[in-house]
């Protein structure tokens, strides 16, 4: 497995030096000098969208109050959790497992409940994506500046990532692993599994019980979430801006839409290096005709990363040091 990880990350360092091998290292120097004080700006919006996703996996927690009191929690355990998710080679997966163990650990929230929580909130997530880029990639259609063999690697990359969300959520909403484990327990072969058929019944109920008895959380959760990924089109619209190339709002959606599709492809790599950089060289050069601006602005997300990392970290070594709180006696003090 370490050695997979190494290939993956040698990989991506491979693809990185492809990328750089493309561009003039000076004139992205000079553009990224450029942002100055908008690098403030930018950091700004991006911390909006990561609040609002914060709020949207708070309430996928029942048992927690939707005040500002535990947003805030939520948001705490949030950054250090997707500073692991965006440093390890886990397609986003890495840090839910640090998540879990933070809401067991200071709030008293089960491991059931959180792991619960983490899934309906991934699943949002990948729901309001699926959506997000197939706006993206309608805007796309019949722009001549993209080559064709990039837009059919794109659409074929979007039906497989639809339909894999689709089975994702199927499985949840009807509780498709427990009849299954249910199914293959009437095997004498299989006997063995009904002793984790009780784990796998409490979380399809608890799943189940979200999307139908939670309805009203599921559309506002998924709503807040498309609303953080129109957020990364801001971003991205906003960093053009203070780089002296503004784009349409249009083009600012197809450049997201496409780095996120290429993230997600890339979930293999650590942090997407190389292949992040590559997208943004691809499309983002495509539509404002300078590669080197292309990858200014992978630069600049980079940066912007590499704060949330520290920062997320940072709060991890704080939380470390606190000692275990009684999610009861918070509930008291709100």
């Amino acid at each position: 497995m370490r050695v997979l990880k190494v290939l993956y990350l040698l990989l991506g360092v491979g693809l990185l030096a492809l990328v750089i091998a493309e561009i003039d290292l000076a004139e992205v120097g000079a553009q990224v000098t450029r942002v100055g004080f908008g690098f403030a700006v930018i950091l700004a919006v991006y911390l909006v969208a990561f609040v609002i996703d914060s709020v949207t996996w708070q309430m996928t927690i029942p048992s927690i109050p939707l005040n500002g009191l535990w947003a805030y929690r939520v948001w705490k355990l949030r950054m250090v959790g997707e500073a692991f998710n965006t440093v390890m080679p886990a397609g986003g997966m890495g840090g839910e497992p640090v998540k879990a163990a933070l809401l067991k650990k200071h709030h008293s929230v089960s491991y059931r409940e959180g792991t619960a929580s983490l899934i309906l909130a991934k699943t949002i997530n990948m729901i309001s994506q699926v959506i997000f880029l197939i706006i993206g990639f309608a805007l796309m259609i019949g722009r001549a500046w993209l080559p064709a063999s990039f837009e059919t690697l794109a659409t074929a990359g979007l039906a497989v990532l639809g339909v894999a969300v689709a089975l994702f959520f199927i499985i949840q909403r009807f509780g498709v692993t427990g009849l299954t484990g249910t199914w293959l327990s009437r095997w004498r072969i299989t006997r063995r599994i009904n002793d984790v058929l009780h784990h796998i019944h409490d979380m399809d109920e608890r799943l189940i019980g979200f999307y139908t008895k939670a309805r009203g959380r599921f559309a506002a959760a998924l709503a807040l979430a498309f609303v953080n990924w129109l957020l990364g089109v801001v971003e991205i619209y906003v960093t053009l801006v203070f780089l002296g190339h503004p784009v349409s709002w249009a083009d600012a959606w197809i450049i997201e839409a496409s780095v996120q599709l290429v993230r997600t492809g890339a979930f293999f790599i650590p942090a997407a290096i190389g292949a992040q950089e590559g997208a943004f060289l691809l499309v983002c050069g495509a539509i404002t005709g300078s590669p080197s601006l292309g990858f200014s602005v992978s630069v600049i997300r980079r940066l912007r990363e590499i704060v949330w990392i520290v920062w997320g970290f940072a709060l991890g070594s704080l939380l470390s040091l606190k000692p275990g709180l009684n999610r009861d006696r918070d509930l008291e003090r709100r």
